[in-house]
């Protein structure tokens, strides 16, 4: 009998690996974008202008090398990509640099001044293309000229670390930089700027992708201050930092540029939708968001919903958050994937489950994993390596963890991002 559950359980895993590359599949940036540009052309320019392309965050590359493809022949263009190390390739007609996530680096800096270097030098007859993705916020470091990239680099350290989802961390991090929360539209000035969006956001506030570099910021350095406060984080930020923001003015630039439009497209739901088909699982829309913790719950009241004694499924798309407590290394979907294999320990008595959860970009935080993929068996595989799962967890060390389980998902950088994608498959009683 144990191992005709074996079995059953590897076919399980099985599926859910499949529906979760069906799910990144959905969030091609290539399709996403040309599908896209049927409905919302490129704009015709005039003779003399010129299609200035900046392609930013982890689908960068996938994204520029499409919109190069579909624009006019003979089109006079300039083409920048900024991407992670990871996604980076050669592209004809296009300028391509590397820049750290989620850690900014100095390469960051300089892939930000060449943005904005060319974007100073639009006209009103030039278009701007603003091709966005999730990353672009960490990869383009733009601090204000108060602030030092070191200051920038240590904020978005304690930022990681403290709990913040990406709202919060995208409300802080433009409140200090020159590109983020509509910079460009600045810097652009007076050109049209036109914006194609691929979404890591739930809810796909655009204005939050990338910390909305070519949308109008809708909050104020005031709120970014504030929020540091209610969360207790403000005075363990750089002293710079803080002397920024309490002495920053709220006001608007003045000649930033209202001729301006952007384009969602794809997002999360799309992938979730797509991981679903694959098994028939059950969509929830409410997403995973907040600490980890408390996305563990949410799973365990939704299973008490669909549960019975016949096979099911249940799909999730999140974000969770992580509060660094040790020293040990993983990403918010390893260390979900890890607590709810705790947590299901005594919920799935005698049937055979496992639990995915993973980034759609291929890499969970600071590691080489997307994320991890847990089961019935992942405890005892643990244990069976002399190592305290609590200990493990206590120290935030869910790589190790799964490591020893065989339980990390190990699939590369995908050139795409739209956040992360959860699915629980649980076999018949």
């Amino acid at each position: 009998m144990e191992n005709l559950k074996d079995i059953e359980v590897d076919a399980l895993r099985k599926n859910a690996q499949r529906a979760f590359i069906e799910g990144i599949k959905a969030a091609d940036p290539e399709n996403a974008l040309s599908k896209s540009l049927k409905h919302n052309p490129i704009p015709v320019i005039s003779k003399d202008g010129k299609y200035i392309i900046i392609s930013i965050g982890k689908a960068a590359c996938k994204m520029a090398s499409c919109f190069l493809n579909m624009l006019p022949k003979n089109a006079n263009s300039s083409a920048l990509a900024v991407t992670n190390f990871e996604n980076m390739i050669d592209l004809k007609g296009c300028k391509v640099m590397g820049a750290s996530h989620p850690v900014p680096c100095k390469k960051g800096l300089m892939a930000a001044n060449e943005v904005i270097s060319r974007l100073e030098k639009a006209t009103d007859n030039d278009v701007v293309i603003m091709l966005v993705s999730g990353g672009a916020s960490a990869l383009l470091p733009a601090p204000v000229k108060e602030i030092s990239l070191d200051d920038k680099i240590r904020l978005n350290e304690i930022l990681l670390s403290c709990g913040f989802d990406i709202h919060q961390m995208n409300l802080v991090r433009k409140s200090v930089s020159r590109l983020k929360g509509g910079g460009v539209l600045n810097f652009a000035y007076p050109a049209k700027v036109k914006s194609y969006i691929l979404s890591d956001v739930l809810g796909d506030d655009l204005s939050v992708v990338g910390s909305g570099p070519s949308i109008i910021s809708s909050g104020s350095i005031a709120d970014a201050r504030q929020l540091l406060i209610n969360e207790g984080v403000l005075t363990q930020l750089p002293v710079k930092i803080i002397e920024y923001l309490e002495n920053a003015s709220n006001e608007n630039e003045d000649n930033v540029s209202i001729n301006t439009e952007a384009h969602l497209i794809a997002g999360n739901a799309d992938s979730v939708a797509a991981m679903a088909k694959e098994v028939g699982a059950q969509i929830i829309l409410d997403p995973l968001i907040g600490d980890v913790n408390q996305a563990v719950e949410k799973i365990l009241f939704e299973i008490q919903s669909s549960k019975n004694d016949k096979p099911f499924a249940i799909a999730f798309g999140g974000e969770t958050t992580v509060k660094l407590k040790g020293t040990g290394k993983g990403g918010r979907n390893q260390e979900l994937a890890l607590r709810f294999a705790v947590a299901a320990e005594n919920v799935f008595l005698n049937r055979p489950w496992c639990f995915l959860s993973g980034g759609t970009d291929g890499i969970d935080g600071p590691t080489d994993a997307a994320g991890g993929l847990v089961d019935n068996g992942t405890l005892f595989r643990i244990k069976n390596k002399n190592k305290s799962i609590y200990e493990l967890l206590e120290n935030n060390d869910s790589y190790q963890a799964l490591k020893m389980a065989e339980d990390l998902i190990l699939i590369g950088a995908t050139g795409t991002n739209v956040a992360d994608l959860q699915l629980l498959i649980v076999g018949g009683a």
